[in-house]
């Protein structure tokens, strides 16, 4: 997608809340297969969701800490338990933030950088190549759960022949143009405390959005900060409720717009 050099940020760049959070526990459902040679996370609906004929996609591009991160996994088990074939890149390469934590020496920036290029050049041919797989009437949802890291990626995917729609939550890395040129319908989770995408960003993003007429959603968790819809800390009431339900909204979110594509 062609973005203007000049186009004003709305999400920051990788920062500290980017890469803090609490891990989960559960049992993983999903396995690890490879396309376009690349790992990704699969998990597949129950048997019962598969016999409705056209298949029904979600393309999940994770943050930092990768697909293959537990509560990455078991995120993407709660979109395929509502019926969806699940599929999270891993354009890490092996790589993921959290290898890396407790590394003084750890240099942020290089990782970014040296990602963004892997997920830039990774990123057409996994789509391309999960479209071969799942056929061309396929229904594609994306989300980069897109959260953070994946902001982009899933934005972008919503100018993908197939791609119905795209959910968004606490991204980074985006500016007007990601909203410019969206065509599909988006949902934004949004945390009332995030540096990456504070409060003037969101406004903007709402507005473009108005003036492009782009079907949306907006859901803002009071006294919640950015990541909170993967490394929550669920020992907190508040944070906990607002992490499933970001989670819900987003299985709903694409079930309401697959079956709209599905009935045509």
């Amino acid at each position: 997608m062609t973005q203007s050099k000049e186009s004003p940020v709305l999400a920051g760049p990788i920062d500290d809340c980017c890469v803090q959070g609490v891990k989960h526990s559960g049992t993983p459902a999903g396995k690890s297969i490879t396309i376009a040679g690349v790992s990704t996370y699969l998990s597949e609906p129950p048997a019962l969701a598969r016999k409705d004929g056209r298949a029904k996609v979600v393309l999940y591009f994770p943050d930092a800490y990768g697909p293959f991160y537990l509560n990455a996994q078991l995120l993407q088990d709660y979109y395929a338990s509502h019926g969806f074939h699940v599929l999270g890149i891993d354009y890490f390469l092996g790589d993921p933030v959290h290898l890396h934590l407790d590394n003084p020496d750890f240099d942020r920036v290089a990782w970014v950088a040296k990602s963004q290029k892997q997920a830039q050049e990774s990123v057409p041919k996994w789509i391309a190549e999960v479209k071969r797989t799942y056929g061309e009437d396929a229904v594609y949802n994306a989300i980069g759960n897109c959260y953070c890291f994946g902001g982009p990626y899933s934005i972008e995917a919503g100018s993908v022949d197939g791609v119905i729609s795209v959910a968004l939550a606490h991204p980074s890395r985006l500016n007007e143009d990601h909203f410019k040129n969206l065509t599909k319908p988006i949902l934004l989770n949004c945390a009332e405390i995030d540096n990456a995408f504070p409060a003037e960003s969101r406004r903007r993003a709402v507005d473009i959005l108005i003036e492009k007429k782009t079907p949306f959603h907006v859901q803002l968790y009071s006294g919640i900060a950015h990541g909170f819809g993967t490394r929550a800390d669920l020992s907190v009431e508040n944070s906990r409720w607002a992490k499933e339900e970001a989670a819900r909204s987003v299985a709903a979110w694409f079930s309401r717009w697959s079956s709209v594509n599905l009935a045509k």
